[in-house]
């Protein structure tokens, strides 16, 4: 307990760059991920190769091989990026490749006759997507969508390895100066649990309201 209090400013921070570094990659990886997914489904030939080639690329490598060439790789070439914005950009671009493909399954997850029922109505394509598959999509690819939320706040973590001093390093920090390894990795274990219990919660009561929209 005395080590929770003496650290408090300090976890206090590292909390809220690990919050910071998974709700921003998480909403701009969101968008991009809706675009794949967008570029997925498309008639276009070449769309749905890039697409089809991103995903494989950053669901088929290691984030934290990600993470580093942004920050390391990048500067070889004249990208000189901060740590944070670095974490940042390897998350969203690693989480919009998983998202891309929960939002295409709850695509693909409805039922082809609402396409064929908008088809009758003469209804353009864009609006079919809009009005009718996307919130039927999205209530389909909501627990895919949660769990990825959640698994992105622990890949935070790995933002310490480009000296961001998130929850990790901080727990890190205490280590060092304290001795006290186990004490400061169980704390900010506690934080991390706390934090995707509370994620978990929220999640489970969006489900239940968007199934009561459909009952």
């Amino acid at each position: 307990m005395d080590l929770l209090v003496g650290s408090f400013p300090e976890l206090a921070a590292g909390l809220v760059i690990t919050l910071l570094l998974g709700v921003v990659s998480f909403v701009l990886g969101s968008v991009l991920g809706g675009l794949v997914t967008l570029a997925r489904i498309s008639d276009s030939a070449l769309l749905r190769g890039a697409a089809t080639a991103y995903v494989s690329v950053f669901r088929g490598t290691p984030l934290l091989i990600q993470i580093m060439i942004v920050y390391y790789g990048l500067p070889q070439v004249g990208l000189q990026i901060p740590p944070i914005p670095s974490a940042i950009i390897a998350f969203t671009l690693f989480s919009a490749a998983y998202l891309s493909e929960n939002f295409r399954a709850g695509v693909l997850g409805v039922d082809r006759g609402q396409w064929e029922a908008a088809a009758s109505m003469a209804m353009p394509y864009w609006k079919t997507l809009r009005r009718i598959i996307f919130p039927q999509a999205i209530r389909i690819a909501t627990p895919a969508v949660g769990g990825r939320f959640i698994a992105l706040m622990k890949d935070t973590s790995l933002a310490s390895a480009v000296t961001v001093v998130e929850l990790t390093r901080v727990a890190e920090g205490i280590g060092t100066s304290t001795f006290r390894y186990m004490d400061a990795l169980l704390i900010v274990g506690l934080l991390y649990w706390l934090v995707n219990t509370g994620l978990q919660l929220g999640q489970q009561a969006l489900e239940r309201r968007l199934g009561r929209a459909y009952t």
